[in-house]
Formats: structure tokens, sequence, C-alpha cells
């Protein structure tokens, strides 16, 4: 996975963490979660803000 795959990402923390309220994730936290999944294999220093935001609120929407 790479940070463009938001979606995939999200379904990947919502498996790894499902006693997690991704709404209470701080974006510093979710960038070491997504770092530390397997199947991520992207550069950690090409994650930003709006990609957190966009993880963060499809995980919340994976939640629901």
């Amino acid at each position: 996975m790479k940070w463009i795959d938001t979606l995939q990402i999200a379904e990947a923390l919502y498996d790894a963490h499902p006693d997690v309220d991704p709404s209470t994730v701080r974006f510093t936290q979710l960038r070491e979660m997504v770092i530390a999944l397997p199947e991520f294999e992207d550069d950690p220093a090409r994650s930003g803000e709006k990609i957190l935001e966009a993880i963060q609120q499809a995980w919340i929407d994976e939640a629901a």
C-alpha cells in the first residue's frame, strides 16, 4: 500500500485495531500506525495532513 491507498489503509487499520475509536487518534499516532502496517510500502516522509485526514475519515466510515 501507498499513502494514496486511503481506503485500503483504513480497512487495514480497522482490522488491526478493532478496539480503537479512529476519531480519537491524533495524526502523529495515525502516521505511526500506518507505517507499522505490514502491507505498507511507501516512504514515511511522503505523508501529509491531507492524506492523514483522508485516511482517518475513511477509517471512521469503515468503523461506523
